[in-house]
């Protein structure tokens, strides 16, 4: 169906109570409609979209909220429409007889499953497509507005919208009722008035707060195995967005919140970024730097640099200039390697490179200004001290000429910083390396 916009999951967590978030476009006004005047001006080609939380069967949405670390946000490029007659900020305050008059079904409000009631019954929404008892809203169930319109408003069969409301309302009931309502950070405790965008009071674009809640007992979906909860009604002319932040009964009775900002995340908090509409698509491969777990689906051209994880550390004798996830845990030191066997992480420290001949030794280790050198095997006529730091850098180099075995010589290492350096010993038949660290 093109009138209702699946956001598909993306399985950030294995256990999540929240299967998609589903935006339906539940309307689309015309020229009849705009004729009201009563409950005020309807821009022709304004858009009703109903919001909804599809949930595992057996959950439950307790509450809708923002706080101190997630905001909860709706916005639209135009103003969001309020019907000045009956309008209500919350759906579960509406009369079931208010919604013939004039454009009344068509406000912006919010919610926890609830649409209206009656003395009898009380009403929650669900998608068009799973409606099937027809409906009370629009034509013949219509005032027709101020300009009296025969046939009755809310009757446009757009495609755009799907299911005419004339056919199927999106209004059913259900046997278990949610109890305990309360609500915080929207009307004014003061006048009683709502200035925000689901009031009539000031019209506007934007509702951002970081101290609002809508809650109950806890409210499943009208069709259980479905479990889609509306949460919000949007009439705009513009292009709508927002952020939402939930609290579910679990299937075990626990529960959890679920916020669309993953950049702080309490205990008990998950990130479910599909909360955020329009989705935002980047790098969602955990193996790439540009990776964030607030990305909603995936656009590989934003994967760009693969992480590299290494020891970053260039005084570690396994220290990678490669890498570019630093992880101090992988850094290994002599006398100090994490619990890592230094001769596999650093095979260099305990072998020769070329052969395994002992060509020579070096003391003291540690050294303070001079290394002193025993070469004992071999006959070399030329003989080339390099030592290097970890860098690989060059930062000391002796040749000396015709030496006779075996033979000791002191190194003066009083100029180089402290740290740990390798010392390479190059004869014309040999090569051996030693690490000392300089204090």
């Amino acid at each position: 169906m093109k009138n209702i916009l699946l956001l598909l999951f993306l399985p950030l967590f294995m256990q999540a109570q929240i299967e998609k978030v589903i935006v339906e476009t539940y309307y689309v006004s015309d020229i009849n409609d705009a004729t009201d005047t009563i409950g005020g001006i309807l821009e022709i080609g304004s858009k009703t979209y109903r919001v909804y939380i599809d949930l595992v069967p057996g959950s439950k949405i307790k509450k809708l909220y923002g706080d101190a670390n997630h905001a909860l946000k709706f916005s639209s490029t135009a103003n969001f429409f309020n019907n000045k007659a009956d309008g209500q900020s919350f759906a579960k305050d509406f009369s079931k007889n208010r919604y013939k008059d004039n454009t009344v079904a068509l406000d912006t409000w919010l919610t926890l499953g609830q649409v209206t009631k009656t003395g009898a019954k009380t009403y929650f929404g669900v998608l068009k497509v799973d409606d099937n008892d027809g409906s009370f809203v629009g034509g013949a169930n219509n005032d027709g507005g101020s300009a009296a319109i025969a046939t009755g408003l809310l009757t446009n069969t757009d495609v755009a919208a799907g299911i005419p409301l004339i056919t199927n309302d999106g209004i059913d009931t259900m046997i278990t009722l949610p109890t305990n309502w309360g609500t915080s950070g929207i009307i004014d405790a003061i006048s009683g008035d709502d200035s925000t965008i689901f009031g009539s009071v000031v019209a506007g674009t934007e509702f951002i707060s970081n101290n609002v809640s809508v809650q109950n007992s806890g409210v499943a979906g009208v069709v259980p195995e479905n479990n889609q909860v509306l949460i919000a009604q949007l009439t705009t002319l513009g292009e709508i967005s927002f952020e939402l932040n939930i609290e579910v009964i679990d299937t075990n009775g626990n529960t959890k919140k679920y916020v669309a900002n993953a950049d702080t995340l309490l205990t008990n908090e998950f990130a479910f970024p599909n909360l955020k509409y329009p989705p935002a698509c980047g790098c969602n491969d955990a193996n790439y730097l540009e990776y964030s777990a607030n990305y909603a689906c995936g656009n590989t051209d934003s994967c760009h640099t693969l992480i590299v994880f290494g020891c970053t550390d260039p005084m570690a004798c396994n220290y990678n200039p490669n890498a570019n996830f630093p992880t101090p845990s992988l850094c290994c030191y002599p006398g100090a390697c994490n619990d890592l066997d230094i001769s596999l992480v650093c095979p260099h420290l305990s072998i020769n490179e070329l052969n395994t001949e002992n060509l020579f030794l070096s003391y003291p280790n540690p050294a303070e200004n001079t290394l002193s050198i025993e070469i004992f095997s071999g006959n070399p006529k030329t003989s080339l001290f390099v030592i290097y730091d970890y860098l690989g850098k060059i930062v000391f180099e002796r040749r000396v000429n015709e030496i006779s075995v075996p033979t000791k010589m002191d190194l003066n290492i009083s100029d180089l910083n402290a740290g740990l350096y390798l010392l390479r010993l190059t004869t014309e038949k040999s090569t051996a390396t030693k690490t000392f660290v300089k204090h």
